[in-house]
């Protein structure tokens, strides 16, 4: 994982260039965005609140070369750290053909990251711990809590 900077556009740039890589925000594959907010993929297919280190997991462990940037979405709405972060991915080799060849387009990347996003072991083990904390709070009293 590395952090780049930002340079002008330059077409002579060579597409194994950090500055010639797609870009991918979280709100791209988020099931909470509407597509007017920025979302890239059917909603069945998207994830709730995708992080950018999540994103850098799943294309790092499908073989691709991975820029993490601080940069914010521009559609965002708040600006939380949460929502923070751009992931940019070397699509193309040098020569122009495919780093990945089950991977022809952008597009084909976002439905593969909407699909192993919810697989990463961070997602599995924060659904199992979010159901036994809800069973545990079920015995407390509601109200105030002893305010009078």
């Amino acid at each position: 994982m590395a952090t780049l900077t930002r340079t002008s556009f330059n077409p002579n740039k060579k597409q194994s260039d950090p500055e010639r890589w797609i870009c991918i925000y979280p709100a791209y594959i988020d099931s909470n965005k509407t597509r007017v907010a920025g979302r890239r993929v059917p909603k069945s297919r998207a994830v709730e609140r995708p992080t950018c280190f999540e994103i850098s997991d799943v294309l790092t462990a499908a073989n691709f070369k991975v820029g993490l940037e601080p940069k914010f979405y521009p559609r965002e709405q708040s600006n939380e750290e949460e929502a923070r972060g751009r992931v940019r991915v070397q699509l193309k080799n040098e020569d122009g053909t495919l780093v990945n060849p089950a991977f022809p387009s952008r597009d084909s990347l976002f439905l593969y990251i909407g699909e192993k996003i919810p697989q990463l072991k961070s997602r599995v083990f924060k659904s199992s711990g979010e159901g036994q904390a809800t069973s545990q709070s079920g015995g407390k009293k509601k109200g105030k809590g002893g305010r009078r």
